[in-house]
């Protein structure tokens, strides 16, 4: 089907047929954004040409120490030029790489080095003792460790180890690139987060990530020369996979160790961000920074947010400050982003603010370079678009892992019938819109009836006193299980549970209403993300 009758001569050759790959946009760039700042760290500033120098010696750096294409090279380091550069440097040289948050204990860490196989590990001086500590643990062969200081920011190199820019020193800057023959070549191997049992290994394709980086500029309007802040963690889906878009664009990378409010806004205001991505918990930081933290700027900051559904509240709040806030959803399994709440412009420009950051909670729909993205029942068949009936978000298109590495029954089961299963339950609105109910473990049962934690969660982010809150299950003799809210207080303020109790209900059902209300600092993942399993065991034993 598709064929021509007589095709005779019309083959694959290297002219017409390259395999897609994010390492392209770095080797274009090197010539056409040859003199534009590629990365900036504080005084750390290299243009495209410095760039692919320091890319390219790294490859050669790793392969002079043995590194083979299809080895694993993994890092443990926060959003520094080196975690920007080893996204080139390790697939330039035929290997894998291997992200790793550095928030995970040593035990996880350890596992990580011995599933993934890394043949070397890069460090920050920070996160040193957590690479030791994972080595001695292992039950295979250690990894090689180069330490990467960053002396600037309290942390020089403990000199146990080649330290990365003398091993840069050193290195082969015209080293030739190993391109991949076949886009279906693993480019990335990232570790879910594994909060029941052990992570999984998601094996990322040079295709996928090459497409990502194409579908995410359409999506997000980019133009040239964006200057993007990296805040969401580059062990995070590859930093959604931003660093390997960067290039194509001449865009300019802001790297920034700690996230806080101050540095963001200082990056706003010195260094003219235009674009940065981040879990809802940044925009609330942005939105009660104190005073002295925050800068004036005179344009329009684009910002994808993801993780967790924002509250409308927090939309209309930060967008007030010169923000605005594009709702996007995936999973590591998905590179990151695969769909986008796309702003329908008159048809709801007009409308009232409070409605208008409703529609921008939405998860929305599939990003250019995705198949199918829609919301199925249990038995696969697509769920009635009402805004009412729940199901499962299912996803199909180019930016779905290869799977999950060494384990082929788990990657069975996620691409059952087709479609990667992600475990999000959803509504569809009449416009084919998909907005998060809940994970489906989040979903709360009480007395037969369905309550999604988030809109739970929405109505209490509304109250002005109410910083972060989080809704789980608690066990109840009578119901099964009830709504228990942990909520993080704005300082100086002190409503209490039943002032909170008594907010909900002016929304809520009374049976959606929270039954008991714990004050608290959340827990939280590295990427911001609420640890709702921490809560969920607290509130067993209230």
């Amino acid at each position: 089907m598709g064929w021509m009758a007589d095709e005779t001569g019309l083959d694959k050759t290297e002219a017409n047929y390259v395999a897609l790959t994010p390492l392209s946009h770095l080797r274009r760039a090197a010539q056409v954004f040859a003199t534009h700042t590629a990365v900036i760290y504080g005084p750390h500033r290299v243009t495209y040409a410095q760039y692919h120098d320091r890319c390219s010696r790294l490859a050669s750096a790793l392969a002079g120490m043995g590194v083979v294409p299809g080895d694993v090279v993994a890092t443990l380091i926060p959003n520094l030029p080196a975690q920007a550069e080893v996204h080139f440097g390790v697939p330039a040289c035929g290997a894998v790489l291997n992200t790793i948050n550095t928030r995970l204990d040593v035990d996880t860490v350890a596992y990580i080095f011995n599933h993934g196989g890394a043949k070397v590990v890069m460090v920050d001086p920070q996160f040193l003792e957590l690479a030791e500590a994972a080595i001695a643990k292992m039950a295979g062969s250690a990894p090689q460790v180069i330490e990467v200081a960053d002396a600037a920011h309290g942390w020089p190199a403990s000199g146990r180890y080649p330290e990365y820019e003398d091993v840069l020193a050193t290195a082969d800057a015209d080293f030739d690139w190993i391109m991949p023959k076949d886009e279906w070549e693993s480019l990335a191997l990232n570790y879910t987060s594994g909060t029941t049992g052990r992570p999984k290994g998601v094996v990322y394709h040079h295709r996928g990530a090459y497409l990502m980086t194409m579908g995410t500029v359409i999506s997000w309007r980019m133009q040239l020369n964006p200057v993007f802040m990296a805040i969401v963690p580059l062990f995070h889906c590859n930093g959604w996979n931003h660093t390997w878009m960067m290039p194509l664009l001449g865009g300019t990378l802001v790297c920034c160790r700690d996230i806080a409010a101050k540095p963001i806004y200082d990056a706003i205001a010195d260094e003219g961000v235009t674009h940065f991505g981040g879990a809802p918990i940044v925009l609330n930081m942005l939105v009660n920074a104190d005073d002295g933290d925050r800068r004036p700027f005179d344009h329009v900051v684009e910002v994808f947010t993801a993780g967790a559904p924002p509250a409308p509240a927090t939309l209309g709040k930060v967008e007030a400050l010169g923000f605005n806030v594009t709702q996007v959803y995936g999973l590591t399994e998905t590179y990151g982003h695969v769909t986008e709440c796309v702003w329908r412009g008159a048809d709801w420009d007009g409308l009232p603010q409070d409605e208008k950051a409703t529609i921008k909670a939405r998860q929305g729909v599939a990003f250019p370079m995705m198949e199918h993205i829609t919301v199925m029942d249990a038995d696969m068949a697509q769920i009635p678009m009402d805004g009412s009936a729940q199901g499962e978000i299912m996803v199909r298109g180019n930016s779905v892992m290869k799977g999950y590495l060494k384990n082929p029954d788990a990657t069975a089961e996620a691409f059952e019938g087709g479609y990667f299963h992600s475990g999000d339950i959803a509504v569809q609105h009449p416009d084919g819109y998909i907005q998060i109910a809940d994970r489906a473990k989040d979903i709360i049962i009480s007395g037969g009836e369905n309550i999604s934690s988030v809109e739970v969660e929405g109505v209490l982010m509304g109250h002005p006193d109410v910083n972060l809150a989080a809704v789980v299950a608690k066990p109840d003799d009578k119901w099964g299980e009830v709504p228990c809210a942990f909520v993080e207080l704005k300082p100086g303020t002190a409503p209490t549970e039943a002032d909170l109790i008594a907010f909900s209900r002016e929304t809520l059902a009374g049976f959606k209403a929270p039954k008991q209300v714990v004050f608290q600092d959340l827990p939280k993942t590295s990427t911001g993300k609420i640890q709702k399993f921490e809560l969920r065991k607290l509130a067993q034993d209230l």
